[in-house]
């Protein structure tokens, strides 16, 4: 995470924020994921059924990676001086590209494309955000996440 002075953000459009660790996708975390969200769905949890797929094994659900992008992200932003507090804003763009195998590991690649003073002292940053799939040419996601910082200046 880097500070800057809230004026000079835009001088940053178009830098990428950083590249996350690796995180594996296992099993387990994916059996936890459709508890919390009742998504049941064999694709995710059959092992045996979903192997007779296209997929070859359970994958994860899209929403679990894309849930993961506040741990990924967690480092990578350049924040206004004076923070106070650090909104999810939500997201402008979505688009799950590939499949996660369990036993995968994923990490996530930002860029700043975006800063808009939505009042004083609050600031929307907008990034783009690639998930990708460690030994795959394709992202498991590409998304354009919002973050709104709140400065007590």
């Amino acid at each position: 995470m880097k500070t800057v002075p809230a004026e000079e953000l835009h001088d940053h459009i178009g830098e990428e924020l950083g590249v996350s660790d690796w995180v594996e996708i296992d099993q387990d975390r994916i059996d936890a994921f459709a508890d919390v969200t009742l998504d049941h769905q064999f694709i995710h949890v059959d092992p045996q059924a979903a192997q007779a797929t296209p997929l070859g094994s359970t994958v994860a659900h899209g929403f679990l990676t894309l849930s993961l992008l506040s741990y990924l992200r967690e480092d990578m932003f350049f924040v206004p001086e004076n923070t106070v507090m650090t909104l999810n804003y939500g997201l402008d763009r979505l688009r799950f590209i590939e499949p996660v195998p369990v036993g995968s590991r994923v990490r996530a690649r930002s860029r700043l494309i975006a800063v808009t003073e939505k009042e004083s002292g609050r600031w929307l940053i907008k990034e783009e955000t690639t998930v990708e799939i460690e030994g795959s040419d394709r992202p498991a996601l590409i998304a354009e996440p919002l973050t709104m910082f709140m400065t007590s200046s």
